[in-house]
């Protein structure tokens, strides 16, 4: 099905009709390919073409088959699974992908409830998370059809909700993905794709005025522009300048050292960031966020500024959707706390188990470790093979029953006068069990019922802490 398109205007006076349409074809298909040829030499990595079937994404296929063919790894729709639209989009981008011989890769949304941030925030989420798995193991860059209008709508949209100068930068801000037509204007790909009788699909949803972009673009900016028509240059001017102011955050970021863990948490030395003032603090821990995803808003970005400037020794402040940064050894960590640990699972029999940050391995024997007391070797414990084992994070209401001669004692504070402090508590591991007991708290302390006796069948644990 061939896309519609907006009537031509007329001709300038004294030019042959004709002629002009021609001349501004022919100037727009070559303004389209030389921004195509300029993104590919930027980088030597295989192209993920995110193709949606829209016009501007189309104008994309083809251009990236005429100047790098060869270079295509795939061609990547995606099927929001929002309606009959949507599928017969992705549908229409794999028959004219296979036409033109190019690989191509089909992505279908999962099913689930309502979306918590809506509609187009989880699309957009969905969408990018199945275009980096696709780009990730060929090495490959993502490719993508956002226009200067889509980047004006962008900017437009961040003021709106009061984003500080990083976000301003919008589509300008350095990315793993690429952009080749973010300084071209939509008409041109409208020309461009005139020109050169391409198909598209127009997705019914770019009409809904229930997407704020949507009024943005029809509404607001058209309103706007007409009473003043320097707005659109003035929009982009700043976000190119929020975009440099950013290049040269980046290169002081690189400065402060900033490293990552095992476990994909951020770390900074204390000392990089002292005497910097509140201010400073914000900007420099939103960058810092960003660089492992992310997203601080303000209140988040002023706690991390209040904290960093006392200069803790220890300490932590908890973030929203699960992320922490805490002080420790002279070194602040901003990670995110893995739920994988979080479901309560049964001890194997044999082989191993991992939860979370931590592994369970049956051993074959561990020999004079009966010998042992309960505060000794606390990675390893004795538990009954006649009565089923657990382990699940500790709850500030556990007691380690009776160890060593103590009586029953929170965990809490074996936790604490083992030095567990912070992050680490927070999940920190539990065996239990089947009257939820809690027999062994690993690393730290078992309790009687988890030392071996003569005469009782056990089975014998090691628990190793696997990413730090």
């Amino acid at each position: 099905m061939r896309g519609t398109v907006s009537q031509r205007s007329a001709p300038p006076r004294g030019c042959p009709d004709g002629l002009y349409f021609d001349t501004m074809d022919h100037d727009s298909t070559r303004a389209v390919l030389r921004a195509a040829r300029a993104a590919v030499r930027t980088t030597d990595a295989p192209l993920v073409l995110a193709i949606s079937g829209g016009l501007d994404s189309m104008s994309l296929l083809h251009a990236m088959s005429e100047v790098a063919r060869s270079r295509v790894a795939a061609v990547a729709t995606f099927d929001h699974g929002s309606g009959r639209a949507a599928s017969s989009a992705a549908a229409f981008v794999a028959r004219e992908a296979a036409m033109r011989r190019m690989p191509v890769v089909v992505g279908h949304a999962p099913a689930s409830g309502r979306p918590k941030n809506g509609r187009e925030a989880a699309w957009r989420d969905a969408r990018y998370e199945f275009l980096r798995s696709m780009a990730a193991p060929l090495g490959a860059r993502i490719v993508t059809a956002h226009t200067e209008d889509d980047q004006l709508e962008t900017v437009f949209m961040r003021v709106l909700r009061g984003s500080g100068t990083r976000g301003l930068a919008g589509l300008y801000a350095k990315s793993d993905v690429m952009r080749p037509f973010v300084g071209v204007r939509r008409a041109e790909l409208e020309n461009y794709a005139r020109a050169r009788g391409l198909r598209w699909r127009a997705d019914p949803a770019n009409r809904s005025r229930a997407f704020l972009r949507n009024r943005v673009r029809l509404d607001l900016l058209p309103a706007l522009r007409r009473a003043r028509p320097a707005l659109a240059s003035e929009l982009l001017q700043v976000a190119r300048r929020a975009a440099d102011w950013r290049a040269e955050l980046e290169q002081l970021l690189d400065l402060l050292r900033p490293t990552r863990d095992n476990g994909g948490a951020l770390r900074v030395a204390s000392g990089e960031l002292a005497g910097y003032d509140r201010d400073s603090l914000c900007v420099l821990w939103g960058a810092l966020a960003a660089r492992v995803g992310l997203a601080l808003d303000g209140r988040g970005t002023r706690r991390l500024a209040a904290f960093a400037i006392r200069e803790p020794r220890a300490g932590s402040v908890p973030l929203s959707g699960g992320w922490f940064m805490e002080a420790r050894g002279g070194v602040y960590i901003l990670g995110k706390r893995s739920l994988a640990g979080g479901v309560p699972m049964p001890l194997p029999a044999s082989g191993e188990l991992r939860w979370g940050a931590f592994r369970f391995r049956v051993e074959e024997s561990a020999a004079g470790s009966s010998e042992q007391g309960a505060d000794s070797q606390p990675w390893r414990a004795m538990l009954p093979v006649v009565m089923p084992m657990m382990v699940r994070p500790w709850t500030p209401g556990d007691r380690l029953g009776r160890s060593g001669g103590q009586e029953a004692r929170r965990v809490k504070r074996y936790l604490s006068d083992a030095g567990v402090r912070g992050s680490d508590r927070v999940g920190w591991p539990v065996v239990v069990d089947e009257r939820e007991n809690v027999v062994w708290i690993p690393g730290v302390r078992r309790a009687d019922a988890a030392t071996e006796r003569s005469g009782r069948p056990v089975r014998h644990y090691l628990c190793e802490r696997i990413t730090r």
